[in-house]
């Protein structure tokens, strides 16, 4: 029987850290080792305890937890699980330290609602399984966009698990006329316009959360709402539009990889969908429709994901054309979306 994930707990309330502790304790495989108050407590504590993951707050004294968390994956990367307040404030403090190496991030308690918290416990297990590594932001002069002739082909991307960082990266190779392109990213109702203007602070497109009936054109980058609706795409008499969806959940999500892919594949083959890094299998079968209707397909492979398992199933079942590192997925994904159709054939990055 495997040992049970050792969890550390840092938060400047007292209350909540006995609301993340007791939560914690309701899970079977999860064992609370210690507590901290604040960075400094929580440094020695690491030492000493070597959790397997920690919870970690933002606002705390002596160190904010930012500044604690790059200190954390430069010299001891540890998964992490930010605790945010879902706030724009919080929003975008949470985004920061999943760029900075977090693996994941929760909503805090409010009132009497569990809401995002519901879900600590199973992302405390995804953490522990997930490949974490110092990623000290690139400097901004590194990044170079890659050469795309505008067509008629769209792009959509899925991620879940680590999509912050994987998307970033990606998005930072699109040049301002880039493919129209269409994102669904797991995330908390309130953190996807914090993402979507952090998105378009750093890269050379027009970056936006998606709302209905909004054209797909080139240059133009629609992030699907979290939480709140499917984004789909249809074909209307002016061209290709987004449309939302507030049914169910599917594939435990909304929204959901795999509406969005199954969407495009009813709209048009002139296609390319990737499968990025994430937990579980939402957007393997979008994908497969999409390869089946005659899109170009792309999954991120196991050594760049942080966790490999939504690409991992879009891969066993034939979902994805090709398989490659995150920081060659750019330049690929231009390709095939190109008007050149030579260029489709060419070899990697």
């Amino acid at each position: 029987m495997a040992d049970p994930i050792s969890v550390l707990v840092v938060d400047d309330s007292a209350t909540m850290r006995a609301l993340i502790s007791q939560q914690l304790r309701t899970a079977p495989g999860i064992r609370v080792v210690g507590e901290a108050a604040d960075p400094l407590e929580a440094r020695e504590a690491i030492k000493a305890l070597n959790p397997d993951v920690v919870t970690l707050d933002i606002e705390m004294p002596n160190m904010n937890g930012l500044d604690f968390l790059e200190r954390l994956m430069r010299l001891r990367p540890t998964p992490v699980v930010m605790v945010s307040t879902l706030t724009q404030r919080g929003a975008e403090a949470t985004l920061e330290a999943l760029e900075l190496g977090a693996v994941d991030c929760v909503g805090k308690p409010v009132g009497a609602s569990a809401g995002e918290f519901g879900t600590l416990c199973e992302k405390v297990h995804v953490a522990a399984g997930a490949k974490v590594r110092d990623r000290t932001p690139r400097p901004a002069a590194s990044v170079s966009t890659a050469p795309y002739t505008p067509g008629d082909a769209i792009v959509a991307i899925g991620a879940s698990t680590g999509g912050v960082e994987a998307i970033l990266t990606l998005l930072s190779t699109f040049p301002a006329n880039c493919p129209p392109t269409v994102i669904t990213q797991h995330m908390p109702p309130s953190f996807t316009a914090s993402f979507a203007a952090r998105l378009d602070r750093s890269c050379a497109p027009r970056v936006s959360e998606a709302t209905a009936g909004a054209p797909l054109s080139v240059g133009q980058v629609y992030l699907a709402p979290g939480g709140v609706a499917h984004l789909k795409v249809a074909q209307r008499s002016g061209g290709l539009v987004c449309t939302l969806d507030e049914s169910a959940l599917v594939s435990g999500h909304r929204p959901s990889v795999d509406v969005l892919f199954g969407s495009i594949a009813r709209a048009t083959p002139r296609a390319v969908g990737v499968i990025l890094t994430g937990m579980g299998r939402d957007g393997a079968e979008g994908l497969l429709r999409m390869r089946e209707a005659g899109a170009s397909t792309f999954g991120q492979d196991e050594a760049t994901s942080i966790v490999y398992g939504m690409p991992r199933t879009a891969h066993e079942i034939g979902a994805v054309q090709r398989q490659m590192p995150l920081n060659q997925l750019g330049g690929a994904v231009l390709r095939a979306a190109s008007a050149t159709p030579s260029h489709a054939s060419k070899g990697n990055v």
